[in-house]
């Protein structure tokens, strides 16, 4: 029986990438309207990771990196607390991963661009989730999934 990793590229334009070892099934993480603004769906994260119950989820860990605005450093711990909120509440495990050492173990350029060649090149099979460059979130989850199910 394989088990299911799930990697999360966090925040509103994230993804979710469920990895047995076989099958990768990707999602961007559900985002609703608001008043005119973006959040996370929890209802709908919850039903996705219920859906494929996974066995450990890795989370890429926010960190501070210059140039960002205080209101997307918001969001993104907002993103991390939130989902480890769902998380410890379905009572799955969890690793938080910093960028810099799933990138380092996957041979990932720090580039959005070059996470999709990498993640097309460690899963050929599923190139087909991040045709466009702005899905440079869901080949990140991917790696990161990937890199969480090597660590099994």
């Amino acid at each position: 029986m394989n088990k299911t990793i799930l990697g999360i590229d966090n925040g509103l334009k994230g993804a979710m990438s469920f990895y047995d070892g076989v099958e990768l099934m990707v999602s961007d993480i559900p985002v609703m309207t608001v008043k005119e603004r973006s959040v996370l769906d929890v209802h709908a994260i919850i039903r996705l990771i219920k859906e494929d119950m996974p066995h450990h989820v890795y989370i890429e860990k926010t960190t501070p990196m210059p140039k960002i605005s205080g209101l997307s450093g918001y969001s993104m711990g907002h993103s991390e607390g939130v989902m480890i909120g769902i998380l410890s509440a379905l009572q799955v495990p969890y690793t938080l991963v910093r960028p810099a050492d799933w990138k380092k173990s996957m041979g990932c350029p720090a580039d959005k661009d070059a996470a999709r060649q990498r993640a097309s090149q460690l899963l050929p099979h599923f190139s087909h989730n991040w045709p466009l460059k702005k899905h440079d979130g869901r080949a990140e989850a991917s790696l990161i999934a990937l890199y969480g199910y090597n660590k099994q």
